[in-house]
């Protein structure tokens, strides 16, 4: 959305399907680069993600 905060999940990915689902643990949802939680275990829809990139 035009002019909201970032929002990122970064965590360990666990396990991938053919559809790109994904399986991450010890994720941590970062907004506007700040940590606001963490989330544990996480499952995400493929359809659903932009863009994957590793933690610098």
């Amino acid at each position: 959305m035009k002019g909201s905060p970032r929002y990122v999940l970064e965590g360990v990915l666990n396990s991938v399907d053919e559809y790109l689902n994904l399986h991450l643990l010890e994720t941590v949802e970062l907004i506007g680069g700040e940590k606001t939680r963490s989330l544990g275990s996480v499952i995400l829809r493929g359809n659903n993600i932009i863009l994957i990139s590793p933690v610098e």
